[in-house]
């Protein structure tokens, strides 16, 4: 099986930094870990996104944060948007 190569928004790397310094870095990075294989595998479960959100797909890390990414199959490459929340704040 093929691994998808793994990008980073400007905003993802930004969140990194968040989650380390709350010590979530650890899920986030198995999670990406996860995705890298299948972008799609249950479990742990995910969410297709609606809105302005439409065509990507999150991940809980924890109750509030999650990992937000978009699939690009004919590149083979996923684009990590946030990893911080999402809710605006």
């Amino acid at each position: 099986m093929v691994e998808y190569k793994i990008l980073y928004s400007k905003l993802a790397l930004k969140d990194a930094k968040n989650l380390s310094s709350a010590n979530l870095d650890k899920k986030a990075k198995k999670l990406i870990e996860i995705i890298k294989k299948d972008p799609l595998q249950t479990p742990p479960p995910y969410e297709k996104l609606v809105g302005y959100l439409s065509g990507t797909y999150s991940r809980r890390i924890n109750i509030k944060h999650r990992l937000v990414y978009e699939i690009k199959e004919t590149a083979k490459t996923i684009r990590i948007l946030r990893m911080w929340t999402h809710y605006g704040e």
